[in-house]
């Protein structure tokens, strides 16, 4: 009797299993289908610096979460929703660095907002990111108003991109040992990034030297206007083509752009201090997350597998007693991995809180989030225009 009932039971089990996996969340849902990944990619370095017009400036706004992220409200979702919004902060750092190592431009910070007084700006969204895949869209405008680059990447990583111990192995060693083994020089999804700069410096290969020159001249006029549209608003007009131009130019010597060049470098000296506070979290969230990183790698890859063996189970062997008892063993193995991944999940929120709250805290007076310091930075300093532009006219 026994041995005719304990395959039933088996198969209740299974089906409870198969039921609760169904329901843990996942940190994203991937396009459908999949973009091509971008594979092996090189570099494109400068060995000297380039061109004094060619040296664009370039701004990356924290990173955008995709709209299924919004309004979840099933137990554990919240955790994965945590580790979305961090990414959002650490992967533009990743990207900066990039940029940075090709020796291809100007200043690279990473700001919570689109900012005017830079020439390129560089919007994301995170669409996809599990461990073993990271796909993101990534939006550039200059200045001017044009399209730089508007595409979505995906990046799928290999055993290779991950050093480390063997995933059954991991029990027996500490987070400490895991995360120092983990953490190397290379980001597991580089390739990524690459590909954006890459692209990015084809696009600037193919404008004139005239055209990048009105980037930055359309960049310090919109900063200008910024702080006194009355005054710098008539500097700019729009063509045909929708994008900007400056009509007019005041001479360099005249007091009034003299003003404006000592309040944005104000402002850069601010921005600057924002870039590092980006910095500061991307240092600290890096041994968290390259351990975090790994396990929800392992965690797609076994996702990955139990579809396909759940797919196999129509082969007529697949209701034998061995059969079932195999599947109940990598169900209990996969229950146990599972509570790991979940436990994993909010370790790694409570060990970056406080990088957040310090990312977060006030600065030079100013309250609230980093974007809310910002807003308020950016007004504080066309005030101050306007107090010494008025002090000088009265004078």
């Amino acid at each position: 009797m026994l041995s005719k009932t304990l395959p039933l039971l088996l198969a209740l089990v299974l089906a409870g299993c198969n039921s609760f996996s169904r329901s843990t969340p996942k940190p994203t849902v991937p396009l459908e289908p999949p973009i091509p990944a971008v594979g092996n990619v090189s570099l494109h370095t400068a060995t000297q610096l380039p061109a004094e017009h060619e040296l664009l400036e370039i701004g990356i706004v924290v990173f955008d979460l995709p709209a299924q992220l919004a309004g979840q409200t099933r137990p554990g979702e919240s955790l994965y929703r945590e580790i979305a919004e961090k990414e959002a902060q650490y992967l533009p750092y990743v990207l900066r660095n990039t940029l940075v190592e090709s020796n291809q431009w100007g200043p690279v910070r990473v700001l919570p907002e689109a900012d005017p007084s830079v020439d390129l700006n560089l919007a994301g969204t995170i669409l996809s990111s599990t461990g073993l895949t990271l796909e993101l869209q990534v939006k550039v405008t200059d200045s001017t108003g044009r399209l730089w680059l508007d595409k979505t990447y995906r990046d799928v990583t290999t055993d290779q991109d991950y050093p480390g111990r063997d995933p059954f192995l991991r029990s027996f060693a500490s987070e400490e040992e895991l995360a120092d083994n983990l953490i190397t020089d290379t980001d597991p999804f580089a390739d990524i990034y690459r590909q954006i700069a890459n692209d990015l410096l084809a696009m600037r290969n193919t404008m004139e030297p005239a055209e990048l020159e009105n980037v930055s001249l359309v960049s310090q006029m919109l900063y200008a206007a910024e702080l006194s549209e009355a005054t710098f608003g008539r500097t700019l007009e729009r063509g045909e083509d929708g994008l900007l131009r400056v009509t007019s130019l005041l001479a360099r010597d005249d007091p009034m752009l003299q003003r404006v060049e000592t309040i944005k470098l104000r402002h850069h000296l601010f921005i600057d201090t924002v870039d590092e506070y980006y910095e500061s979290l991307y240092q600290q969230m890096q041994p968290s997350y390259a351990l975090w990183r790994r396990y929800s790698r392992d965690e797609a890859i076994e996702d990955k597998t139990q579809e396909q063996r759940t797919s196999s189970r129509a082969d007529p062997e697949s209701g034998s007693f061995l059969a079932l008892s195999q599947s109940y063993n990598r169900y209990k193995w996969a229950k146990l991995f599972e509570q790991e991944f979940m436990a994993l999940a909010a370790g790694f929120n409570n060990e970056v809180a406080p990088a957040i709250l310090e990312l977060n805290r006030r600065v030079h007076g100013l309250s609230g989030t980093l974007e809310e310091q910002y807003r308020q930075w950016r007004e504080i300093l066309r005030q101050i225009f306007e107090l010494e532009s008025g002090d000088q006219v009265s004078r």
